[in-house]
């Protein structure tokens, strides 16, 4: 019987022809070699489909896996952490690249940091060429043992979600709800996971970020900017038909939720829920806003 991987990582794909290759090449090429590679095709109707099967063929670690239809990033992204047999997770988008010392880098803090649930590396971000167009300071080392200051720590710092292309202790991932099927789940999704336990940063730059037209990170600025929310809709659900979407309310209920949900003590608890209100007060104009603009695309 075949041992299980040490670390999963979850390729969920759709359309990703351009950058697939050269994705594929810089996880095949990790000094860390005890892994499987899971790519998640989401239906493509590009070259997705016979790059993915190509590198399958060639390398026995990576296994190509097709879903009838598009199920949206949400559920493509679930379905890879069913498939997933490793000790650890790491997700990664068909588009961004890595150091060959990503994964020995971020499992050799997992080994050794029991209480860690997340590590990983410093990023630069990159454009659709591969050239480098900054450093970017994620600044979410958060060691507190206490997971209410974790969380709010976290609300307080993150911005860009490049911390959930690190490496994941696969018992954590699996006690969240993992992502849910709207706008910006990756963001309540870390929220989750930081009640579990701590996130820790490798100081070196060992993750590629890529930004390009056709990146989610490019249509969640639409969508914030008030344009694309259709397109951004069917990125995480294609099923979804609702014209309406109030992405501060639907965060602060997940939040809400995560709270509920988690094992804590009764005093952590209170003390989320406290920051939450908190939260709720200080943008409640925001709150206010976009409960008046659903109400009124409603009307229409």
């Amino acid at each position: 019987m075949t041992a299980a991987p040490r670390v999963s990582i979850g390729l969920p794909v759709y359309n990703g022809e351009r950058y697939l290759g050269e994705a594929l090449d810089s996880l095949l090429a990790q000094t860390f070699e005890d892994f499987e590679l899971i790519i998640s095709d989401n239906a493509s109707t590009d070259r997705t489909g016979e790059i993915g099967r190509s590198y399958a063929t060639r390398d026995k670690r990576v296994r190509y896996v097709r879903n009838d239809r598009n199920i949206g990033f949400a559920k493509n992204f679930q379905r890879a952490v069913e498939l997933a047999s490793g000790q650890y997770f790491k997700l990664h988008a068909a588009d961004d690249l890595v150091a060959p010392e990503f994964l020995a880098r971020c499992v050799e803090v997992l080994d050794r940091e029991q209480h860690v649930v997340l590590v990983y590396p410093r990023a630069r971000l990159i454009n659709e060429f591969g050239a480098v167009i900054a450093d970017y300071e994620d600044g979410l080392h958060l060691q507190s043992p206490q997971p209410s200051v974790r969380f709010r720590q976290l609300f307080e710092r993150l911005r860009l979600c490049n911390a959930i292309h690190g490496v994941i202790r696969g018992s954590a991932l699996r006690r969240t709800r993992l992502l849910g099927t709207f706008i910006g789940a990756d963001v309540p999704f870390q929220g989750e996971l930081i009640l579990y336990g701590t996130f820790w940063e490798v100081p070196e730059f060992l993750f590629f970020r890529r930004f390009h037209p056709g990146a989610s990170s490019a249509m969640l600025d639409q969508y914030l900017q008030g344009q694309g929310i259709d397109r951004i809709q069917a990125f995480f659900d294609p099923t979804s038909k609702s014209k309406v979407f109030m992405r501060m309310w639907r965060h602060l209920w997940e939040y809400w939720r995560s709270v509920a949900r988690v094992p804590l003590d009764i005093t952590e608890k209170l003390r989320l829920g406290y920051f939450l209100i908190r939260v709720a007060i200080w943008n409640r104009d925001k709150l206010w806003r976009e409960l008046s603009a659903a109400t009124r695309q409603l009307v229409r």
